[in-house]
């Protein structure tokens, strides 16, 4: 059965997703559970797009062994320069360059002839070659690009170096017979195709993305790009846990494999989930919470019979449990600390003592502590700040139908200085933001605000998501409580403390309006 590569981009396309914006511990966090998975190649960021793009990608790089780590890099010398320096330490630096290639983009944005992108690209490819063992090649725009064109792209490449070569579906526009015959026309029609991997990524733009990718493995690639949750800007990528699952339960029709450890993709996805903010809808397959869910009569007198009448996956398989070791007040710390390691989080025992403390101070208001509790507080400290400029110390909510909301906060500045003030709204969480900009002073302007709970119940925890902009600066903020307004005033400091930082940090600023593959 012939391999397939995974070629994860959680942490680059995915983190285009709008509304988040993770910080460099929440990366870090989400590699390791990535390189747990078994996921081939972690595409860990674009180094040439800030300071702060490059630290982190070094960091994953150095840390991760298991997993192969690249960057993202324009057909640039300097972008190229900036990716060596970020993965030279890795165990196996590899590098993904891009340009584009459709007439569209060639026109538009290039302003190039074909010539000149041939040219372009194997420059970049020799450039990149030199010092990377690996060089990833991508034609963005591919399946908008002539074929015969796309073909005289993919040999010249190939010849400068390339190891793999990349054909996006940028716009999520082909359809799976039409990319299945894309890449069987490559695999035919370039004399030196065997000598490299041909690689899909596609977007779903139209829904297409997994149904693109499994085709494109039809017609011949040997390596998928998909995130967890199918993560990504505009309407996504591919689905890394959907097609992995779909290699192996259909290994009759395709004969095909991953190296995806398939029990730790519930785990990752609820991982991605919560540090980035974005709830997996219940009907998401494979990881939603209906996946195994039953609710037909004639469906569940099936399953009670026989589980494969109506489930092709067992739960087990893609690590959801049917029994879980769920935790109370009476808990101590070495089954807490052996229930952080199950979950999949590598946190140090001061991190697991900070953890333990709000474990304990949570047991005491709730009879029992889920692993979705245990998410939430372990997000609440990797999501830690580097500074934390405010502290939220005190809070208090008044609310009556026939009175103005009114609340009165108090926090701590960074000096340990305490700032208290007191503020209306129409509402309770209006009153509660209106304080805390007389607080944190103006120019904070909320884009986002989501509620929901970590489980079932009326003891459930509240877990509040902000997305706050400060001039051309913006951030997501999280907070974690069983009250609601407590959660909301947390999410709301947390992402200030979050622009705070990135300002302070980004002395270089973000590469902007950048098309990617």
């Amino acid at each position: 059965m012939k391999n397939i590569n995974v070629f994860d981009t959680t942490l680059r396309d995915g983190e285009q997703t709008p509304g988040v914006n993770l910080n460099f511990e929440e990366k870090l966090q989400i590699a390791k559970q990535l390189e747990r998975l078994g996921v081939d190649i972690i595409e860990a960021g674009f180094p040439a797009a800030s300071k702060g793009d490059l630290r982190s990608v070094k960091e994953i790089a150095d840390t991760v062994k298991n997993s192969s780590v690249t960057g993202l890099s324009r057909a640039l010398t300097s972008d190229i320069d900036a990716c060596w320096e970020a993965l030279k330490g890795g165990a196996e630096p590899r590098i993904h360059v891009f340009l584009a290639t459709s007439p569209i983009h060639r026109e538009h944005k290039l302003h190039m002839t074909q010539a000149q992108v041939i040219e372009t690209a194997v420059n970049a490819v020799r450039y990149a070659k030199e010092r990377f063992a690996k060089v990833q090649f991508s034609a963005e725009d591919a399946c908008r690009t002539e074929l015969p064109f796309l073909a005289e792209v993919v040999e010249a490449v190939i010849d400068a170096g390339a190891d793999v070569v990349n054909l996006p579906d940028t716009v999520g526009f082909i359809m799976p017979e039409e990319i299945r015959s894309m890449f069987r026309y490559i695999k035919n029609e370039v004399p030196n195709a065997d000598k490299a991997v041909l690689s899909a990524h596609c977007h779903d733009d139209l829904g297409m993305a997994t149904a693109n990718s499994l085709a494109a493995v039809e017609g011949g690639a040997e390596q998928v790009e998909c995130t967890i949750n199918a993560v990504g800007e505009r309407a996504g990528n591919a689905s890394l846990e959907e097609i992995a699952v779909a290699l192996h339960i259909r290994n009759d029709f395709y004969g095909k494999s991953t190296n995806i450890t398939l029990n730790e993709i519930k785990r990752t996805s609820s991982l991605v989930s919560s540090l980035m903010g974005m709830q997996v809808p219940n009907n998401k397959a494979v990881v939603g919470d209906n996946a195994f869910a039953h609710e037909s009569g004639i469906h569940q007198d099936g399953v009670l019979k026989e589980t494969s009448t109506y489930e092709i996956i067992t739960p087990e398989l893609v690590g959801v449990e049917a029994n879980r070791m769920v935790l109370g007040k009476l808990s101590g710390r070495h089954a807490f600390k052996e229930k952080i390691i199950s979950l999949g989080y590598n946190a140090t025992e001061e991190e697991i003592n900070k953890v333990f403390k709000s474990f304990k101070e949570l047991a005491d208001k709730k009879k029992e502590i889920t692993d979705e509790d245990i998410f939430a507080l372990m997000a609440d400290e990797k999501a830690g700040d580097a500074v934390k400029y405010y502290t939220l110390e005190t809070l208090q909510v008044t609310y009556g139908t026939a009175n103005i909301p009114t609340a009165t906060v108090t926090v701590l500045d960074q000096a340990g200085e305490r700032l208290e003030h007191a503020g209306t709204g129409s509402g309770s969480v209006e009153a509660l933001y209106n304080t805390l900009e007389k607080i944190v002073g103006e120019g904070f302007t909320l884009q986002d605000y989501r509620i929901q709970s970590t489980t079932g119940g009326r003891d459930a925890l509240a877990e509040v998501f902000v997305r706050l902009a400060f001039e051309e600066t913006e951030s997501s903020g999280r907070g974690t409580d069983n009250d609601v307004l407590e959660a909301s005033a947390k999410a709301y400091i947390n992402a200030v403390n979050r622009v705070m930082n990135q300002r302070r940090a980004e002395n270089q600023p973000k590469v902007a309006n950048i098309s990617t593959p």
